[in-house]
């Protein structure tokens, strides 16, 4: 999935806290994929299953006031959120996230571990 991003979007600084604790500060453009950013960023957020919400790898902890200024999650992401590895009152999907202005100067941190199950013990479902 390519990320399209407006070159004229204005843009934001996020502050990403690493399993390790280190902090790396990257640049966004509103509109953009929270995931998408942090791969370009070589930031460890996996996203397995490529955003389509079949995994919980993207799993990340917002500051509690972006939290509550984003929409709520759909019921396939909370799904996938409570198989999520310390899962915390204001996780969210990274996949899930497209970045505003509001979250300019925000702390996103990475959770400890990630549980994939995905790829671990992937069942199929049968349609």
């Amino acid at each position: 999935g390519e990320d399209h991003v407006d070159p004229d979007a204005k843009t934001i600084h996020l502050t990403f806290i690493r399993k390790d604790g280190t902090e790396a500060e990257v640049e966004g453009k509103v509109g953009q994929n929270l995931l998408r950013l942090a791969q370009k960023n070589d930031i460890e957020l996996e996203g397995a299953c490529e955003c389509s919400l079949a995994c919980s790898t993207c799993h990340v902890i917002l500051e509690g006031d972006v939290f509550d200024q984003l929409e709520e999650p759909c019921e396939d992401e909370e799904d996938m959120l409570d198989m999520a590895f310390g899962l915390t009152e204001s996780s969210r999907l990274g996949c899930q996230i497209t970045l505003a202005e509001f979250m300019d100067g925000t702390r996103i941190t990475l959770p400890k571990a990630t549980r994939n199950f995905y790829v671990d013990g992937h069942v199929p479902q049968p349609h």
